[in-house]
């Protein structure tokens, strides 16, 4: 599986892993006079986390820079569209964590794992 963010393939498609997180809910819990515990008002569904797991690859570490720099540029607040080759969709997505570790060579190159964490604003 593979995985284009706002259209652009950024990332490799071996060992692609995406864990969808539960849809959290939000609710507003107040006393009230004569009423024997508290009144609670369910505020619906608010917004879940996505993980996304894989490797990067590249040729060279200038390469390997340039795609962490064009992936770490979605960090910016705004939303974004996830979309993987299976025909899976996940809308209004904010980046909130690009984690890079286990940098080594391997195939002509360097590879290292990553992982992003996005919040779907609305589910």
């Amino acid at each position: 599986m593979s995985a284009a963010l706002d259209g652009q393939s950024l990332f490799d498609s071996q060992q692609l892993e995406i864990e969808l997180g539960s849809i959290s809910r939000d609710s507003i819990e107040r006393a009230v006079p004569g009423l024997d515990g508290v009144l609670s008002v369910d505020l619906g569904g608010r917004s879940r986390k996505i993980r996304q797991k894989c490797v990067l690859r590249a040729k060279s570490r200038s390469q390997m820079d340039e795609r962490i720099s064009a992936i770490s540029a979605f960090m910016d607040g705004n939303t974004h569209t996830l979309m993987t080759n299976g025909g899976k969709e996940f809308e209004n997505l904010r980046m909130d964590v690009f984690k890079v570790s286990k940098e080594r060579a391997g195939g002509g190159g360097i590879v290292i794992d990553y992982e992003i964490v996005y919040t779907q604003l609305k589910v």
